[in-house]
C-alpha cells in the first residue's frame, strides 16, 4: 500500500513540474514531508534494532568522553633534551621547539635558554599549559603584531589536547613580511609539527605548594620534597635570611607530604 501511495505522489509531483503548474509553497512542504516520511519511517520490527544502535552509540560516547578525561603531556627528555622540527616560509625560518615543564617557572627558565641558544634570532614567540583542571595558560608575541604568534601556538598545544607543556617557535627573519594571516599559519604550522612528532604520556595530575621556613630548615625541605619524587623550584631567601621555595608533587601524595613538612621542620614553616 505505501508502494502505491509513494509511486503515485511521486508520478504528481512530475506531471506538475512537467505541465508548467506549480504546488503553493506550503502543499510543497506537505507532499515533500509526506514523501519523506514514507521512505524513511521504520517499520515496528526495526523499531528495537533502532533503539539498540542508539543506546550502544550512547554508551560508545560516554566511553570515549570518560577516555578524553585522561590528560596526555609530553614525555619528558633527559640531559636538557628537547623536541625540535624546522621548516623554511618565503625566506624565514620557523624553529618549533618543545619540552615538558611542570610549572610556570621552569616554563620561563627554557624560553630564557632557547634565547640565549638563538641570539640572532628576530622573535623567540611561545605558549605555556600548565595543570589540568583548571589549566593555567600563557603566550607570548615578542614583538610580533598581536595574537600572530603566541596565540596560534598556544592553540596547537590545546589540539594536541597535552599540558604540562612549553612550545616556543623562533624565527629567523628571511626579508620577506608574510602579513597576519601568513604568520598566523606559520607560527601555529611549526608549533603543531613539532608537537605532532612528539612522544606522549598520560600526565599524573601534580599540585604545588610554595612554603617559607628558616634557612637552617634547607635540608629537611628538601629531603622530604625527595622522599614524594617532589620537584623543588624557585629557590629565593626573604630580607630576614628565611628560604622560600615551590614544591611539585603527584596529587595522591600531597596531603601527607604536607604534614611531613611541618614534622620535619617541627612546625617552623609557613604555607604560601
Amino acid at each position: 500500500m505505501k508502494k502505491i501511495i509513494t509511486s503515485y505522489m511521486f508520478h504528481t509531483l512530475l506531471i506538475c513540474k512537467s505541465s508548467g503548474f506549480s504546488l503553493p509553497s506550503r502543499q510543497r512542504q506537505v507532499h515533500t514531508s509526506t514523501l519523506y516520511s514514507l521512505f524513511t519511517r521504520p517499520s515496528r520490527s526495526h523499531l528495537g534494532r533502532r533503539f539498540s544502535f542508539q543506546r550502544g552509540f550512547s554508551s560508545f560516547s560516554s566511553t570515549q568522553q570518560e577516555h578524553q578525561q585522561e590528560q596526555k603531556t609530553l614525555k619528558e627528555l633527559h640531559d636538557g633534551q628537547y623536541y625540535q622540527a624546522e621548516e623554511v616560509i618565503k625566506k624565514s625560518r620557523f624553529i618549533g621547539i618543545a619540552k615538558h615543564c611542570t610549572s610556570w617557572e621552569s616554563a620561563q627558565e627554557f624560553v630564557d635558554l632557547i634565547r640565549s641558544q638563538h641570539p640572532k634570532s628576530r622573535h623567540v614567540c611561545f605558549a605555556y599549559v600548565g595543570g589540568f583542571n583548571p589549566k593555567t595558560e600563557r603566550c607570548s608575541d615578542d614583538g610580533e603584531p598581536t595574537g600572530t604568534a603566541g596565540v596560534p601556538i598556544l592553540g596547537a598545544i590545546n589540539g594536541e589536547d597535552i599540558s604540562d607543556t612549553i612550545c616556543v617557535v623562533v624565527r629567523y627573519f628571511g626579508g620577506i613580511k608574510l602579513g597576519a594571516g601568513g604568520l598566523i599559519r606559520a607560527y601555529g604550522g611549526a608549533a603543531r609539527l613539532v608537537l605532532r612528532d612528539a612522544e606522549k604520556e598520560v600526565l599524573i595530575p601534580k599540585l604545588s605548594l610554595q612554603v617559607s621556613t628558616t634557612s637552617s630548615n634547607a635540608g629537611q625541605i628538601y629531603s622530604t620534597a625527595m622522599k614524594y619524587n617532589g620537584i623543588v623550584e624557585g629557590e629565593s631567601y626573604t630580607e630576614e635570611g628565611d628560604l622560600q621555595v615551590t614544591i611539585t608533587c603527584n596529587v595522591d601524595q600531597f596531603e601527607t607530604m604536607r604534614q611531613d613538612l611541618v614534622d620535619a621542620t617541627r612546625g617552623n614553616i609557613t604555607f604560601l
